[in-house]
């Protein structure tokens, strides 16, 4: 059960993340549900100022930034929130070229399976592009 306070507590952490990603991802959702749940909603508070102290407020800018973060996130074979950070990029003014030339460095640094996840990522977004276009 939440109060009021907490609600509006939550809000403004859900409106933190559409500002840099432009969306809400599913898994900080559940995070949140969590947190409210069981009292813990300062946790994702203290998280979440730190996560603007390292992305926000970082010298890269928040397009590099998430170009950083869908590489990296390449790297390790994260699908899902490599998804969430390549659309954040997008929101944060990259462009799908830009996306490629990450997928591209992500081959030398990582190897095929890298690089064959941010073309299929890509080819999503492309897909949704000609999807809105329609």
């Amino acid at each position: 059960m939440t109060d009021d306070g907490s609600g509006r507590r939550a809000e403004a952490l859900r409106d933190r993340y559409r500002s840099t990603l432009g969306a809400v991802p599913g898994g900080v959702e559940d995070r949140l549900r969590v947190a409210l749940e069981f009292g813990r909603l300062p946790t994702e508070e203290a998280f979440a100022a730190l996560r603007h102290i390292v992305l926000a407020d970082s010298p890269l800018g928040g397009r590099v930034q998430q170009l950083v973060h869908f590489g990296q996130l390449l790297t390790l074979g994260r699908a899902e929130p490599a998804r969430i950070h390549a659309r954040g990029a997008l929101h944060a003014g990259a462009g799908i070229a830009d996306l490629v030339g990450v997928a591209e460095t992500a081959l030398i640094t990582s190897g095929a399976p890298a690089y064959a996840l941010g073309v299929e990522i890509v080819v999503e977004l492309l897909q949704a592009e000609d999807d809105r276009a329609d």
